[in-house]
């Protein structure tokens, strides 16, 4: 195909041929066309390569252009290499054919495996022959447990997925009406990858509100994603508990923000910046919460677009991988700036975690109280509450304790009572115990804020620019499921709901032991990251 294209490019370009100044048969310009496309395809095989680990940190815009220009330049040496200079083509019309030849290729494999299920399972098995042949480590003898986990797929979505005649998931519809049983459980307030995954490789996410919050007392910015953020995430859990983790013997984790005390690890954030010789791997328009904050300080809104949060976690594992210094915090994509309220007090921090918004005013020590807010911002607790985005927002007051504050009415939660309507009953029976815990956190933010559901269909809305959200209360988001074989006990054998991801990690440790998994003490294992 890529001769082809040759041929057809040097028939309509004039500053581009395939023939020497005399002439030459089609035969003899077909094969020279056949040159040009192995020696181009052959060049871009051995510098494309070599040249990806350093452009990962590229922004796309500039590594668009780059690539144009880099293929181009391929195409050009690759003509030289042809005899009798029979391949020529001006520098700009190098970079046209490069860039056709390259669509050309891409469209002919796309169509090749339209509608075939089975090329990309193809692929993997082919690379996978090439690894055993490589090296082929022995078959263990014992038997082994693999935990999977799916990023965003609720309860609900998955009982769609595989029902009918035709499932879109065969495999799992087949399971589970024959050798799997699958049950719902119920997240903590903050429903995202970071506090739900740290509980269940770790076995406590406690004190985590949020994917980022601000720590007045050590005056950082946490989040989630960043290396050393999750290896201080990570040591603070190990320290609670007082156990390495659920991978601690013998365990591999892979594609994760923390390592379950693993071993062996890939693509782990919280210790891709400390790797070493036996742990080595194989923001948008914040113009929303932010600006409804500087309107109930009474000041004018500033309408101006940010930084993209979208591949951020893309870019900080880059980042950990190459051993490149984190982004400064602040200038990271996704971490909402800081917002004015006026020119006498610092400025508060205003952050998004997917619909749960945080509030913090770093002046002031400790937990701001509601009485205090009040004093100085009289408007902004109403701003945010009348606003229809909003569910309800948390507060503490130092009369009353936690407060969830709605439209028209409050949840008291230390002693559950409720004036006017409760913010909290859109959200289920489970809600108030969920953000009474996250309440009593160290690290809450002074405001805690959640984004409304809406109750036909479900949906929540985003702090921050994202085509789905997850992070707080509603939704799909707070049903997620286990899928687990028939032989192991039941996840509740009281046929109780399972709520937390505390909860789902003992029972995953109760799996490990059924299945004569491996367990170890923390003092034995030796991967753990030190914070330092």
């Amino acid at each position: 195909m890529s001769s082809l294209t040759l041929l057809l490019l040097a028939a309509l370009l004039p500053d581009f041929r395939l023939q020497s100044g005399s002439g030459d048969s089609l035969t003899r310009t077909a094969f020279t066309a056949a040159l040009g496309a192995g020696a181009f395809g052959l060049l871009s095989a051995l510098v494309w390569p070599l040249l990806v680990r350093a452009l990962l940190l590229v922004p796309a815009l500039v590594l668009g252009l780059l690539v144009f220009f880099l293929n181009g330049s391929l195409l050009l040496l690759a003509l030289d290499l042809i005899p009798a200079g029979r391949g020529q083509a001006a520098p700009e019309t190098a970079v046209i054919v490069a860039a056709a030849m390259s669509a050309a290729s891409s469209a002919t494999s796309a169509f090749l495996a339209v509608r075939n299920d089975e090329a990309y399972h193809r692929r993997l098995v082919r690379l996978a022959g090439r690894r055993r042949t490589r090296r082929a480590p022995p078959r263990p003898d014992t038997p082994g447990t693999v935990f999977l986990q799916l990023v965003g797929l609720g309860h609900d979505l998955l009982r769609e997925a595989i029902r009918g005649e035709r499932p879109l998931m065969p495999t799992v519809a087949r399971w589970t009406g024959t050798s799997h049983r699958l049950t719902p459980w119920r997240t903590d307030w903050s429903s995202q990858t970071g506090a739900s995954q740290l509980a269940l490789l770790h076995g406590s996410n406690e004190d985590l509100p949020a994917f980022r919050w601000y720590e007045k007392d050590t005056g950082r910015l946490v989040v989630s994603n960043r290396p050393t953020s999750a290896a201080e995430l990570q040591r603070r859990a190990v320290e609670r508990t007082g156990d390495g983790g659920l991978l601690a013997c013998d365990g591999a984790s892979r594609g994760n923000l923390f390592s379950g005390g693993a071993d062996q690890v890939a693509l782990v954030m919280s210790v891709a910046a400390r790797r070493g010789r036996h742990n080595r791997s194989r923001a948008g328009y914040f113009a929303s919460l932010s600006a409804l904050v500087r309107a109930g300080c009474g000041l004018p809104v500033r309408w101006r677009a940010g930084r993209t949060p979208s591949g951020a976690e893309a870019r900080e594992a880059a980042r950990a991988a190459l051993h490149r210094p984190e982004e400064p915090v602040g200038d990271a994509p996704g971490d909402a700036g800081p917002v004015e309220c006026d020119g006498n007090t610092p400025h508060p921090l205003v952050l998004a975690s997917g619909n749960l918004g945080l509030v913090s005013f770093p002046d002031v020590p400790g937990r701001l109280t509601r009485e205090e807010l009040d004093r100085r911002h009289p408007a902004l607790l109403g701003t945010l509450t009348d606003h229809p985005g909003i569910g309800f927002v948390l507060v503490r007051s130092a009369e009353h304790g936690p407060v969830a504050l709605g439209p028209a009415g409050a949840h008291r939660l230390d002693t559950g009572r409720v004036l006017g309507s409760d913010p909290l009953a859109p959200f289920g029976a489970d809600a108030a115990a969920a953000v009474r815990r996250t309440a009593h956190f160290p690290h809450a933010a002074d405001l805690m804020i959640n984004a409304a559901c809406d109750p036909a269909t479900g949906a929540v809305h985003a702090f921050e620019e994202q085509i789905g959200s997850h992070g707080g209360l509603g939704g799909a988001q707070s049903h997620p499921f286990l899928l687990w074989p028939a032989e192991l006990t039941p996840p509740s054998p009281d046929g109780e709901p399972l709520t937390g991801a505390e909860a789902v990690h003992r029972v995953l440790r109760r799996w490990l032991r059924e299945a004569d998994g491996p367990q170890l003490p923390l003092e034995e294992a030796t991967n753990e990251p030190s914070g330092r």
